[in-house]
């Protein structure tokens, strides 16, 4: 069983209802590149500032070796199933220099306000308490991206207000296994 269990985690998480998820690769960099182009994608993100092309390098490998420097965890390729276009990416991992394990996500802005935040972010809490154990899982937003918050909430995490994570003090969402699972049952009977 703990086996089977661990199987799960490795390689990307099952597609979503809409999405197609995959591993980034080196032939994804134009891809990141592009999305981070956008002041709308970047407004909160970066101080609002388009990543270069060597940001864009530095951070797709840094995702790459993610996948196997922390297996479970990772940074993956959204595509929206139906007509394979790239919406972004999903994640589930450490937050900064932490050891607090965060969801975060970043999509085009054309994928914005459709549920594709919220379908990734229920997959990403199924991968991290049933896939890999946690007993704990954590999204920090800008203070004014409250677009982000309003995700966190639905999925069932809780205002804990703010938490320093990456240099900044960011508002902090989080939900327990417990809690977790308790909204699963009512979610699963009705």
């Amino acid at each position: 069983m703990k086996d089977a269990a661990a199987a799960r985690v490795f390689g990307p998480p099952p597609d979503t209802a809409r999405v197609r998820l995959r591993e980034f690769t080196v032939d994804d960099v134009a891809t990141i590149e592009a999305l981070d182009a956008d002041p709308r994608v970047m407004r909160y993100i970066n101080g609002g500032k388009p990543s270069t092309h060597e940001e864009a390098v530095a951070s797709v490998e840094r995702v790459l070796k993610r996948y196997t420097e922390h297996p479970g965890q990772g940074v993956w390729h959204a595509a929206r199933r139906d007509d394979g276009r790239f919406i972004g990416w999903i994640s589930l991992k450490f937050a900064g220099a932490s050891q607090d394990v965060e969801i975060g996500y970043r999509l085009v802005f054309d994928a914005w306000g459709s549920g594709f935040a919220t379908e990734l972010s229920r997959a990403m809490l199924v991968r991290g308490f049933d896939g890999l154990g946690l007993s704990r899982i954590i999204g920090v937003t800008h203070p004014d991206n409250h677009a982000s918050q309003r995700v966190l909430a639905k999925v069932g995490m809780r205002d804990e207000g703010f938490g320093r994570y990456y240099d900044q003090d960011l508002r902090l969402f989080a939900i327990a296994r417990a809690r977790w699972r308790d909204i699963a049952s009512v979610g699963a009977g009705a």
